[in-house]
């Protein structure tokens, strides 16, 4: 997995007090009990934490956690070209 994987995978654990033994490969944040308002708070952590400003309707319970990290390393990639 990649170093944003985790990265996303100790901000689950240790802010949001998610259980690292449940997070496996393919695991959706559905899965995990997790729902819109979740990742509304999540986006939040990670722009203070990361520093990466994700808009809310780009992510989506739905989606894996290797799916979230995508995102945030595309955006981060995308901040420091422009």
């Amino acid at each position: 997995m990649s170093d944003m994987y985790d990265r996303l995978v100790d901000l689950l654990v240790t802010r949001f007090e998610v259980d690292r033994a449940e997070i496996k490969p393919g695991i959706t944040f559905e899965d995990l009990d997790m729902d819109s308002l979740f990742m509304v708070e999540l986006l939040l952590v990670v722009q203070t934490e990361i520093g990466v400003s994700i808009e809310e309707d780009t992510a989506s319970p739905r989606d894996t956690i290797e799916r979230a990290a995508e995102l945030i390393s595309q955006q981060m990639a995308e901040a420091k070209a422009s």
